[in-house]
Order: structure tokens, then C-alpha cells, then sequence
């Protein structure tokens, strides 16, 4: 018999779960699969699997799933030892939804666009995922007097509504940002997003943060994680960096780290543990996605460590309840970048 106080008792502790955007991993495809005429999702899966600690996926709903089966998808992830994060809706398949998908004028596209999506929730369920991630960029507008936004708000509350009521065991995540490829999304920050899902009543409807984006947003990222939080459930989070102007889709901690060690702080205080997802682009200037992910790996593992000394540190609490910022700023560095 076991010792009851011995470790055989205690809880094993998985190790943490990172994805990658799997599009980046298309880089290079010449040099990786020299004579291929076709790279499926199966071929990306694979390839970043080789990354060392990248164990977990996300996938593009219906893109990733272009010729190929579920079965086949569902497969491949598990040879190569990958855990399926979760889905995100791409609403390309009509071109009609860059006018809109969920506030599309035409009730047909509108149609279309939720139909698309409970397909998606459907199709991740089967996989074993219970996470649906919207971004809903196609959703704006471009110019004054284009948009009746009080029907577009309707409409979206109302699409909100439906999609999370399909499946309530699926949490559905949207993904706010300010603009792009619209001029002005009609998520555009934490505080429209969080009334939004307020409206449509669904407990499975939370935010996934996206850095960059909440950045360019002008919004604080600890803040901004905070407030999901009080009012609603932070059901995933993007990690990259950026100059606050686009989505720039930079290595983590390249332009922000202790705004980024402030957030790894806040999701320490909430108990998030579900997937760290890498929304980079690497593509932008040809970096080598593999070592560009291991990169990032190694820096939010750095950063994490740095987060759980500063999390219950009582001289920085105190230095932040007396809001003494030049205090708090010693004892962030010090942690950050040593004596």
C-alpha cells in the first residue's frame, strides 16, 4: 500500500499546452518538401510538432479542413502527440461575407455565415475540442452612413445568441480587435466585447486576448485580462508583440515584456490553464518558423518564471497598493534582468 503522504498520491502536473499559428508553417515550403505539389493541414501539423514543447494545435474552420476528413485530421494529431486547443472560424468561403458575416445586409450570407459556424462547433466536438474561437473582422465598417448600426448590433447579439446555444458545452470564444480588414470592427476592445456577450446571455460565451491586438486597441493587457475575468471567462490567449499601431504579429517579448510578464501574472492570480497560442507571423519576413516558435517557447517559459516570483512578491504588493511606481519598476527589473 501507498504511502498516503508520498508523491504517489499527488496530482501529476501535465506540462503546459502552446500552440502555433500552423499557416506560418508553410515557410520555406520548397526547401521542406522539395517536389510536392500539395501541403495539406497534415503536412503543417507535422511540421510543427517537430518543435520541441509546441504540443498543442488550432485550427482554421473550414480552411484547415479542405480535402481531408476528420478521421484523417484526428489521426495525424494524435501520432504526432497533439492536443487539438481548439477551432477558429474563417468566414472566407462566401465572398460575399467581406461585406459582412454575421452583419451581412442579406439575411441569406447571414444565414450562411451562423450555419458555417455550428458546422464548425460540430465538426471540433467530434475532434474532442470544446473550444470555438470567432473573430468576427469582416464585421464593421468602413465609412460614415454605411452601416445601420443598430441593426448590425441586433443582428449580432442575435448570432451570438444562436451559435452559443448550439452546443453549450462548447465554449465560444470571440476574439475582439480593432480594425482590419474593416475599417472599424464592431468588437473593437475589451469593453464593447464584454457588453456584447452580456446581451446575448449564454454562459459558454467568453474573450479570447489577443496581445497585439489589445495593445492596438490602446488597452493594458493585465487590465484588459482582469475585466474578462469580473464580468465573463477568459477562454484563450494570443501571444505576440507589436508597436501598438497594427497587428504587427511579432516574437513574444520583443517590444513588450513586462507588459507581457504583467499578463503572465494576472492568468497565474485567475488559474488559466488552458493553451498559450503563438498568433505570430513570421512569414512577414521570411524567419524560420520553427526556430521562430522555439523562440518564442523558451521566452514565455522565461517570462512565466519570472511572473511566478512576482505574483505573491509582498514588496511588490505593497509597492502597487501605494502605487509607488518607481518601487514596483526596481522590483520588475530586478526580476526581469537580474541585480
Amino acid at each position: 500500500m501507498a504511502d498516503r503522504g508520498g508523491d504517489v498520491s499527488a496530482p501529476l502536473q501535465r506540462p503546459p499546452l502552446y500552440a502555433a499559428r500552423l499557416n506560418a508553417f508553410k515557410i520555406g515550403i520548397k526547401d521542406k518538401w522539395p517536389g510536392r505539389n500539395r501541403i495539406t493541414t497534415l503536412d503543417l501539423i507535422e511540421r510543427a510538432a517537430g518543435v520541441p514543447g509546441l504540443n498543442a494545435a488550432d485550427l482554421n474552420y473550414p480552411d484547415h479542413f479542405d480535402g481531408l476528413t476528420e478521421a484523417d485530421i484526428g489521426s495525424t494529431l494524435e501520432r504526432f502527440g497533439v492536443t487539438l486547443n481548439g477551432l477558429a472560424m474563417r468566414y472566407y468561403t462566401e465572398p460575399e461575407f467581406k461585406l459582412g458575416a454575421f452583419t451581412h445586409p442579406d439575411r441569406r450570407i447571414r444565414r450562411a455565415a451562423i450555419d458555417i459556424t455550428k458546422r464548425g462547433i460540430d465538426a471540433g466536438r467530434r475532434l474532442g475540442s470544446q473550444l470555438m474561437t470567432l473573430w468576427m473582422g469582416q464585421d464593421g465598417f468602413d465609412t460614415s452612413f454605411q452601416l445601420d448600426y443598430a441593426q448590425a448590433w441586433d443582428w449580432t447579439i442575435e448570432a451570438l445568441h444562436e451559435v452559443a446555444a448550439h452546443d453549450p458545452e462548447t465554449e465560444i470564444a470571440i476574439e475582439y480587435k480593432p480594425n482590419e480588414p474593416r475599417a472599424f470592427a464592431l468588437m473593437p476592445d475589451v469593453g464593447t466585447t464584454l457588453l456584447a456577450i452580456r446581451q446575448a446571455g449564454n454562459a459558454n460565451l467568453g474573450v479570447t486576448l489577443d496581445f497585439a491586438h489589445v495593445l492596438y486597441a490602446d488597452e493594458m493587457p493585465a487590465f484588459a485580462a482582469h475585466l474578462v475575468a469580473r464580468h465573463s471567462k477568459l477562454m484563450g490567449v494570443h501571444l505576440n508583440d507589436g508597436y501598438g499601431k497594427r497587428d504587427d504579429g511579432l516574437m513574444v517579448g520583443t517590444v513588450h515584456p513586462v507588459q507581457t510578464v504583467e499578463l503572465l501574472v494576472e492568468l497565474l492570480r485567475q488559474g488559466y490553464s488552458s493553451a498559450i497560442y503563438f498568433d505570430t507571423f513570421p512569414d512577414h519576413s521570411g524567419l524560420d518558423p520553427e526556430a521562430e516558435c522555439a523562440a518564442n517557447i523558451a521566452v514565455v517559459e522565461r517570462l512565466k518564471a519570472v511572473a511566478a516570483m512576482l505574483a505573491d512578491d509582498a514588496a511588490l504588493a505593497a509597492a502597487t497598493a501605494r502605487q509607488d511606481a518607481p518601487a514596483a519598476h526596481r522590483i520588475v527589473s530586478r526580476a526581469l534582468y537580474g541585480a
